[in-house]
């Protein structure tokens, strides 16, 4: 799954190709995608124009630009979740983000020539600007928001994020106090901190010298201000580096992100630790494959 660098990444990309372009034309090509009725998500999309695209966490939001005078603002909501992708093709030019299906070609990591099996909606600009959500698994989502509705969903779902003054040390050691879940699963909850993934949780942990599985009642004050640190230090060289890449992550650019070349401790278990040199463990923990050094880490 795309994480908070990665998403931030489409958004930034995206944003210089469909800012003030006037949708021409929506087609649900699998109707569940849209988390509204279809008549209703259509209507709410043609004709107007995308003023601006923001991000929470790993939730894109296309601020929509109504064509008449309106009291109600509504707002695009995209999550690629596990398998989804966002493909921009304006003529011969195509540039995608999200989760690559691999291949040697661009054609093979979107699933073939588009629109394809995998697409599940594709909202067209005049001019002949297209914008395909494929998505393998089905997981994503596209959803019509009012501006009360989004307000809501933040305020419900989300945490602060990494770089951002709502999230501080003391914010961590309020909410890690008493918490009996281990400090894995508790990095990973979007309502705490919004963004974090699999891979940002691993490189943060390592950084901090803080095993995962370790209880989060459990770490003292200055073990939760190094964790925080690390957290915004790692995601701030990730955002730089456009992101880690594997071979299931393009960026909206069609290229790589860069970001795992520095990688320290995911998707190395048994290789040797940057620090200390003894083989790295991959276990699985909160449900996900976790990665970590048994030496470096108390």
């Amino acid at each position: 799954m795309p994480e908070l660098p990665e998403v931030e990444t489409i958004r930034r990309d995206l944003a210089s190709s469909i800012v003030g372009q006037e949708i021409s034309a929506v087609k649900l090509l699998f109707l569940k995608t849209a988390k509204n009725k279809a008549a209703f998500f259509v209507g709410a999309l043609k004709g107007h124009k995308v003023a601006e695209i923001s991000r929470t966490g790993k939730l894109l939001i296309l601020k929509i630009k109504s064509k008449t005078k309106t009291e109600i603002q509504n707002y695009l909501l995209i999550h690629l979740k596990m398998t989804g992708q966002l493909i921009l093709a304006a003529g011969a030019k195509k540039i995608g983000g999200g989760h690559s299906l691999g291949g040697n070609s661009f054609a093979d990591s979107v699933g073939g020539e588009l629109p394809n099996k995998y697409t599940r909606a594709v909202i067209e600009f005049k001019g002949g600007t297209k914008l395909f959500f494929n998505d393998l698994r089905k997981f994503g989502y596209l959803k019509i928001v009012n501006d009360l509705e989004l307000a809501r969903i933040l305020k419900a779902g989300y945490g602060p994020e990494p770089l951002t003054p709502g999230l501080s040390a003391a914010y961590l050691e309020g909410k890690l106090k008493n918490k009996k879940k281990n400090i894995k699963a508790f990095l990973l909850d979007q309502k705490i901190i919004a963004g974090l993934g699999n891979i940002y949780v691993d490189e943060a942990l390592f950084a901090a010298g803080i095993k995962p599985m370790r209880i989060v009642a459990s770490l003292k004050a200055l073990e939760v201000k190094k964790l925080y640190q690390e957290i915004n230090k790692v995601i701030k060289k990730a955002i730089a580096s456009r992101g880690t890449t594997f071979n299931n992550y393009v960026d909206s650019a069609g290229k790589k992100g860069n970001f795992s070349r520095l990688l320290k401790v995911y998707g190395r278990g048994k290789l040797p630790c940057p620090k200390c040199r003894q083989p790295l463990i991959k276990t699985k923990l909160a449900g996900r494959g976790t990665h970590y050094c048994d030496y470096c880490q108390k």
